[in-house]
């Protein structure tokens, strides 16, 4: 999320983090939701990167964070989940 301020990167990270909390059904605070957020931003951005795939503009950068927070989200449900 280069170029951003801090305060539009908490935003798009409390965005992705919200978004992806609703596709994934995880029930999270907001605090949780921004930090989701923003790390699902970098792993959106890698991505993204690695897929050459360009990022452009408010709603590219929330896509590519929300798909990432969708992915950080599955790992962080798998991590946590018992194991028999």
């Amino acid at each position: 999320m280069a170029g951003y301020g801090i305060l539009a990167t908490l935003f798009i990270g409390a965005l992705a983090g919200w978004i992806a909390s609703k596709i994934t059904e995880e029930r999270h605070g907001l605090l949780t939701r921004i930090v989701v957020g923003v790390i699902g931003a970098f792993v959106g951005g890698k991505l993204a990167d690695l897929l050459d795939t360009p990022i452009h503009g408010f709603f590219g950068t929330v896509i590519a964070a929300t798909i990432g927070a969708v992915i950080v989200l599955y790992l962080w449900r798998v991590v946590r989940a018992p194991r028999s």
